[in-house]
């Protein structure tokens, strides 16, 4: 275990914290899938998970591979999860409004709904999809009270990046990575040293 701010999280075991990202529209309908991902820590109402280079499905059967790490922070009590992209020495942050992730045994779930906001190093924002957003709440069939919300956590995210909250700060998501890497190379040689062993018992 270690200390983070005032919440005390358990540290993850690399290889069986496995895990894979799934997201759905309002219909039910499979929108994408992350694979290979790895949770990192999580407290009562968050968990961050860490991918690097990941192969995504998307809903229509495309495959494709992303270009960096990321750090993910999904959220029980949010309608949004914020993805940290490092690139060389500076972090893009991808927002997704959707609903709070559910977890079982095939992954890491949510609905994602349309809007998102796109954060640049230098801090600059912009809102992205809100045409999609517009079509869908009709084509779907958003009720009024679940519009609501979305623009009320829209607010809240917007809040939350001006203030500079978790994740919106470079130390937490570069201490999170660091947890990934360590936690990979611990696991890499552990697997050595087990092939190893393998070895010498079998050269008796």
């Amino acid at each position: 275990m270690f200390q983070y701010g005032i919440i005390i999280v358990e540290r993850s075991d690399y290889v069986n914290n496995k895990i894979e990202i799934i997201s759905y529209k309002h219909n039910g309908v499979l929108h994408r899938v992350w694979q290979a991902a790895y949770i990192i820590r999580q407290t009562s109402d968050m968990i961050v998970i860490v991918n690097d280079r990941a192969n995504v499905i998307d809903g229509d059967g495309r495959r494709w591979k992303t270009k960096e790490p990321a750090v993910c922070y999904f959220f029980k009590k949010y309608w949004f999860n914020i993805i940290c992209m490092l690139r060389g020495n500076a972090i893009y942050y991808y927002c997704n409004l959707s609903s709070p992730y559910v977890k079982d045994s095939e992954g890491l779930k949510y609905i994602d709904y349309d809007l998102d906001v796109k954060v640049f190093p230098s801090g600059d924002k912009v809102i992205l999809d809100r045409d999609e957003f517009d079509f869908n709440k009709v084509d779907y069939g958003y009720s009024k009270p679940l519009i609501d919300i979305i623009e009320k956590e829209l607010q809240v995210l917007l809040n939350r990046i001006d203030k500079g909250l978790l994740p919106f700060n470079s130390e937490v998501v570069l201490s999170d990575y660091a947890i990934y890497c360590n936690l990979k190379e611990q696991a890499k040689k552990k697997a050595q040293k087990k092939m190893l062993k393998k070895k010498e018992v079998s050269e008796d």
